[in-house]
């Protein structure tokens, strides 16, 4: 965990203020351990300046989106295709999520892609964003 997010938040055009997670021990401690010190994900979190918040306990939908999104991308990469190397899968995996994400229309997003949205919000308020957001569009030099 120490290592990939602050590289992912460096590469994000906008400032993450607020994580949902599940209660996994990856993510929360076990009740009744609270006191003894901070989880290693809330004190990455809050060195951040990132509220972290907890789905609530037994109420399994609060993740659906994420699972939804878990279980597209296996299906269109491991489940779909034999990688010799676990390079080969990174290097798929980067090419499937650029593509979805520049390409593909969501319905929750009202049928804009999710790069055309941030652009859109960019364009609306620049305020929240680090810097122009379209230096993440391919264009004649990439």
């Amino acid at each position: 965990m120490r290592v990939w997010i602050p590289t992912t938040l460096k590469a994000l055009p906008y400032r993450v203020h607020t994580v949902l997670t599940d209660n996994g021990i990856q993510f929360a401690k076990k009740p009744g351990t609270e006191a003894y010190r901070a989880h290693p994900f809330d004190a990455l979190c809050q060195r951040h300046g990132i509220e972290h918040r907890l789905t609530k306990p037994f109420q399994p939908w609060t993740n659906g989106q994420v699972e939804r999104m878990n279980r597209t991308i296996k299906e269109t990469t491991t489940k779909a295709f034999h990688y010799t190397s676990l390079e080969e899968l990174r290097s798929h995996l980067e090419d499937y999520l650029w593509t979805y994400n520049s390409a593909r229309p969501l319905r929750a997003l009202k049928g804009r892609t999710p790069i055309g949205f941030i652009l859109e919000q960019w364009h609306k308020d620049p305020q929240p964003f680090k810097g122009d957001p379209g230096h993440y569009l391919p264009g004649p030099n990439t």
